[in-house]
């Protein structure tokens, strides 16, 4: 992974900004946030501390911005101020409030950019992971001891033409609400509060959840027309969440006890191909009904898909690749995931005209290679799906637990 291009002075400089901003926004107990100091009226929070971290389990929102960002951190001193800076600053953001006052010199640039000032909180959520790089020991941060097993790289996968510049990265924020400039302010205000430290390297927006994450939620569309993720884990089953998605207490690296590891994939559609064919050869290769949702092999979304079910002329109902065969759990050794992603348009690719537009797909899991690697083996080799998409950006971050007032995302790493 390239070093971003941030030298030892602007480092420092930028980290000892973020202290001085964070004193005057609220260290102490004194918080200040809008004009007024108080949240808009009506706000809408999602707890920020916890057990977990939130915008895992959380009632997926109907708006993201994610940001990978690489960091010029030499110490784990450093790096932990870096979080420290983000952890506190989220943690007013998730109520409503500004991450300092707007008022100050008026020769100096208000410390926050203010675009979200009377918005209500649209139950905004921020999630803080930490890529592979940063536990290299040529990095020098001293924490490649603190490694987990399961934290590395993807290796390469069927179908997949990555694009670097989209890929990686040393820390990523995943802010999710239900309005679009509360999420984007609180990225956007992140990056600005440790800038000189952090270095933005990829960012993706995403509307419309593809992924129904509790039994309240109805299933979406994604941009194919299809309902996505109907059997998708619930997070309010907690026993498929403490089998397939939360670390437990036999993670040997204790400070990852509670956490989870997030995949993201930036997944084009092929758009115009697909909407030239036929509703037959739609629904063959998804396995479901595109008007219900309902499998080929019932009637109802909710449905068992009955995949020895055959027809007339002696073959499947559903087809041997088609795509809900193959990523069911039950064609997988039992293996699942935790599904939270959303649709994306970039505009019109101009090299072909088309449009740039798909699905950004986060997952969470326990062991990335064993659950979301496994499964995409299988579905970028057989899955007919794979005719009209194209994976092109992949990243992988360990999500650290939750933590309390006072502490910090990672607080356990520096231990």
């Amino acid at each position: 992974m390239t070093e971003p291009a941030l030298s030892r002075r602007r480092l420092v400089a930028s980290l000892g900004g973020a202290g001085l901003a964070l004193a005057a926004g609220g260290v102490g107990g004194f918080e200040l946030g809008r004009r007024d100091g108080r949240p808009a009226p009506s706000s809408q929070e999602v707890p920020f501390y916890g057990e977990h971290q939130a915008g895992i389990a959380t009632p997926a929102q109907d708006r993201l911005v994610f940001a990978a960002f690489d960091t010029a951190a030499t110490t784990k001193g450093e790096l932990r101020q870096v979080l420290r800076a983000w952890t506190e600053a989220a943690g007013r953001m998730t109520r409503g409030f500004a991450v300092a006052p707007v008022e100050g010199p008026p020769a100096a640039p208000p410390l926050d950019t203010g675009e979200a000032l009377d918005l209500p909180a649209a139950r905004l959520t921020v999630t803080f992971g930490l890529g592979p790089g940063l536990f290299a020991a040529e990095r020098g941060l001293g924490l490649a001891s603190r490694r987990p097993a399961a934290l590395r790289d993807l290796p390469a996968l069927p179908g997949e033409v990555l694009d670097p510049a989209r890929s990686g990265g040393d820390l990523c924020v995943q802010a999710c609400a239900d309005d679009p400039q509360v999420a984007f302010h609180a990225v956007r205000n992140l990056a600005r509060l440790t800038r000189g430290a952090t270095q933005m390297r990829w960012l993706q927006l995403g509307f419309g959840r593809t992924s129904a994450t509790t039994s309240t939620q109805a299933t979406p569309r994604n941009l194919h027309g299809f309902k996505d993720g109907t059997n998708n884990i619930k997070s309010d089953d907690a026993a498929a969440m403490t089998e397939h998605v939360w670390l437990g207490r036999d993670q040997p690296q204790v400070w990852m006890r509670g956490g989870t590891y997030l995949v993201a994939r930036r997944i084009r559609m092929l758009i115009e191909t697909w909407d030239r064919s036929s509703l037959d050869d739609q629904q063959l290769t998804i396995g479901r009904f595109k008007d219900t949702g309902a499998p080929l092999t019932g009637s109802r979304e909710h449905d068992p898909v009955d995949l020895a079910a055959k027809g007339a002329d002696g073959q499947p109902v559903i087809p041997l690749d088609a795509h809900v065969r193959l990523a069911g759990h039950a064609e997988n050794q039992g293996v699942r995931i935790l599904r939270r992603g959303y649709s994306y348009t970039d505009g019109i690719d101009p090299l072909t005209g088309e449009l740039d537009a798909g699905l950004f797909f986060i997952c969470f899991q326990r062991d990335p290679e064993k659950q979301f690697a496994a499964l995409q083996r299988r579905l970028g080799s057989v899955d007919a799906l794979r005719e009209y998409i194209q994976h092109t950006s992949s990243a992988v971050f360990a999500i650290p637990p939750g933590f309390r007032p006072g502490g910090h995302v990672g607080d356990a790493l520096f231990a």
